[in-house]
């Protein structure tokens, strides 16, 4: 695509701090893996500080699903998810730039007996995926064992957009813009794999509806993977990356499809959606994308969660 070559006006001095971020996260994919967790976890914990909103808005979000947690409890999930949002920076360099020897050294893979039969029948899969803070080190995982389509979100910075797309389209067939819903079910008709994660609240749309989400009974969700999963001969496939204690790397997660699905009720699909979800979420809480603010939306009249 012409967009995302690169282009003289990248040179611009407005992107220049963008270049030495690039710059930076290159000098740092050649460190140590162990070294890179050691300054990952640093730097998360150095922005708490600066950083109060996000900090409560994960706080808040811990709350909501985890009613049962202490207040000490929240506190310290918090801290511990910021580490990994720390050491997920680093790991952007490592999806640009590492090699695929390297990567492949430092992940292995569970469940992949539910993703070969689907191929095996030359099944269209959707990958049901979440927003974990090892989302850039998955598209590498997962692309090495099995190449598929990718929603995402533009960047903002041309430049930055230009690296990430750079980045997932790596070891990955396509990447999709979020509202491109008709490519979507083109690679499905194609018997492709899809990577999908309905589990950000983008605000009201007609594609979102409210369904339980952990303890928070009405969160606004995204419906698409039931229309996307009605397409002849798709399945759902559950999956998503964990960050192993230590150094030991990753583990890719592949879980049973989902049977039965879709059903006739969309909330009801939904539902069952976010259930898995939340099976994910538990294996790993503080490695997901708490400091989004996934509860926004509220159905009409009734108050901020935040």
């Amino acid at each position: 695509m012409e967009e995302y070559k690169l282009q003289w006006r990248f040179a611009h001095p407005k992107y220049w701090l963008a270049w030495l971020g690039i710059f930076c996260l290159f000098l740092s994919s050649l460190l140590p893996y162990s070294t890179i967790l050691i300054i990952g976890r640093g730097l998360g914990r150095i922005a708490i500080p600066f950083a109060n909103k996000r900090f409560h808005t994960a706080r808040r979000n811990l709350e909501l699903c985890f009613p049962e947690l202490t207040a000490e409890e929240v506190d310290q999930k918090v801290k511990t998810n910021f580490e990994n949002t720390g050491i997920a920076l680093f790991e952007i360099g490592m999806a640009w730039f590492w090699p695929n020897w390297r990567i492949r050294g430092l992940s292995r893979v569970r469940g992949a007996e539910h993703l070969d039969k689907a191929l095996r029948e030359d099944k269209g899969v959707i990958f049901l995926g979440a927003h974990f803070l090892t989302l850039e080190m998955f598209g590498c995982v997962a692309g090495l064992h099995s190449p598929s389509h990718a929603v995402y979100r533009k960047n903002s910075n041309e430049v930055l957009d230009y690296w990430f797309y750079r980045g997932r389209m790596r070891h990955n067939k396509a990447m999709l813009d979020r509202k491109d819903l008709k490519s979507m079910l083109r690679a499905l008709k194609k018997g492709q794999t899809l990577w999908y994660a309905p589990d950000h609240d983008y605000g009201k749309h007609n594609s979102n509806v409210f369904a339980p989400f952990f303890n928070v009974e009405q969160a606004n969700t995204v419906s698409g993977t039931s229309t996307l999963a009605r397409i002849k001969n798709t399945t759902v496939i559950p999956v998503f990356l964990k960050r192993l204690p230590k150094a030991e790397g990753y583990e890719l997660v592949f879980y049973e499809p989902l049977t039965d699905f879709p059903g006739e009720d969309v909330i009801e699909d939904t539902t069952r959606i976010n259930q898995q979800i939340e099976q994910m979420i538990k294996e790993c809480d503080v490695q997901y994308m708490w400091l989004h603010r996934r509860f926004k939306t509220r159905p009409e009249g009734e108050p901020s969660l935040y």
